[in-house]
């Protein structure tokens, strides 16, 4: 008896799951979170890819002219890695705010504040003009920049995670690495542009132009951003809970600790291997194999576009097949390749060159993320949801995509230009970040009001289980 009235609460369970995901949506208000979080990624990595390729290419020119050209450039990405250290502490900010007042309004503070910085570095001075004030507003700039985008991404994957229907989660909230590798593209495609000006001009107002640019991303997010209404989970839980006055960040390390370690080690490995394809990779090919710095570019571009068609499939596939599968499917598949990947690069083939990138960027870097996106809003409890995703996100890109490139290049050097140490790194850590999604429950569809984290037996079975 015991065994039938299981079998009929499952059953129950299941037609319940299957109403809900029927239930009408306001499907408007979908579009819009949906349109919302690509944009706002989109403008967040585009920031950081025109910054990122500004400082290798010209800011030791403009802002360290006084220095040796390779200390400027050591200075240029020294303020470039202002914005890393920057993202953890915006994330602890803004995630404070984002529960006690909303997810929405957090939102449109952050994309004010990364599209203003970035205007703002297009309009700063340079040595030649206002001397040692040059470089310290652009490393002030640098540091608002990467305060902004430290909620960002999180903030978005928990509304657009909290607004769409059942059954649709992991595919809407993929969108926002989809904006990532979009905003990655058109970074490289507006380098690629300017850098045909005549040098006087890209270095007296084309590169300005670029930063200038960001603001029309920044407008048309605006305008979407504030006719978004709030998530309806937030919503429904300022009716049972008096958000004002709780303190999230003391609730979150209360009750959701272990939860935000989890996913701190979850990301861990996905973070390491996603900055080392897109940046020590690219260092590797062109001092250690000897490719041209010109074939680089389109390869990333390349990359970009495939990766952003990877993280939509991935965070489809995951609507299927459970966060949980994918994400261990996809991590095991990522402990190997390394010992996989540089002997291939090693060819010199531009053809497996081109492969290898194109994999790392759709699987490393966006196709683990695309499914993260949903996974991870879904394993905590509406009382701190973004403040435990942003605090899990936030602190693994420090020890993780943080130190990667460093700690990979320095491994080459220790090692003779020997690239086993660094995919054995890439592979620990990946390996890690399987057996922490391991010891995690399925989420997928689970109750987002449910005010406690993810436990087992209570998410929806996926469609492949059914």
């Amino acid at each position: 008896m015991s065994q039938i009235s299981s079998s009929i609460a499952e059953t129950e369970q299941i037609a319940r799951a299957d109403a809900a995901a029927d239930a009408p949506a306001d499907a408007k208000n979908v579009r819009r979170a949906a349109l919302a979080g690509l944009i706002g990624t989109m403008l967040e990595n585009y920031d950081f890819v025109i910054y990122g390729t500004a400082s290798a290419l010209i800011f030791s020119k403009l802002f360290f002219p006084t220095i040796s050209p390779a200390a400027g450039i050591i200075a240029a990405f020294g303020a470039y890695a202002i914005g890393f250290l920057a993202r953890p502490l915006g994330g602890l900010f803004f995630s404070h705010y984002g529960e006690k007042f909303g997810r929405k309004w957090v939102l449109v503070t952050t994309l004010f504040l990364m599209g203003g910085a970035t205007f703002a570095i297009g309009c700063l001075p340079t040595y030649e003009t206002a001397g040692i004030w040059a470089p310290l507003l652009l490393v002030l700039c640098r540091f608002f920049q990467g305060f902004g985008a430290g909620a960002e991404q999180s903030g978005g994957a928990t509304l657009l995670t909290e607004t769409a229907p059942l059954g649709q989660r992991g595919r809407l909230s993929s969108l926002i690495m989809v904006g990532a590798a979009f905003g990655t593209a058109l970074g490289a495609i507006a380098w690629i542009g300017v850098q045909r000006l005549p040098d006087d001009m890209l270095m007296s107002w084309g590169w300005r132009a670029i930063f200038w640019s960001s603001i029309l991303v920044t407008i048309a997010a605006f305008v979407i951003r504030l006719k978004l209404a709030e998530s309806p989970v937030f919503t429904e839980l300022k009716k049972k809970v008096d958000v004002r006055n709780q303190a999230p960040l003391r609730v979150v390390a209360k009750h959701g600790k272990k939860s935000v370690i989890k996913v701190i080690l979850m990301n861990w490995g996905v973070s390491t291997q996603s900055y080392t394809y897109q940046v020590f990779m690219i260092s590797y090919l062109i001092n250690v194999v000897g490719v041209d710095t010109h074939f680089v570019p389109p390869v990333q571009l390349a990359a970009a576009i495939a990766a952003s068609f990877a993280a939509f499939l991935t965070g489809s596939l995951s609507d299927r097949f459970g966060r949980r599968r994918m994400t261990l499917a996809l991590t095991g598949i990522l402990v190997v390749t390394p010992f996989i990947v540089f002997p291939g690069l090693n060819t010199g083939s531009p053809v497996l060159i081109t492969a290898i990138i194109v994999f790392g960027y759709m699987v490393a870097a966006q196709g683990v993320t695309g499914v993260h996106m949903s996974f991870f809003p879904e394993i905590f409890g509406s009382r701190y949801r973004y403040a435990g995703v942003t605090l899990g996100r936030e602190f693994s890109s420090i020890i993780g995509g943080g130190i990667a490139p460093l700690l990979c290049a320095s491994l080459l050097a220790w090692y003779g230009n020997s690239w086993i140490p660094v995919a054995i790194y890439m592979a620990v850590t990946m390996l890690v970040s399987f057996l922490a999604t391991y010891s995690l429950p399925e989420t997928l569809d689970r109750d987002l009001n449910t005010p406690t984290d993810a436990e087992w037996g209570e998410a929806r079975p996926s469609r492949a289980q059914l």
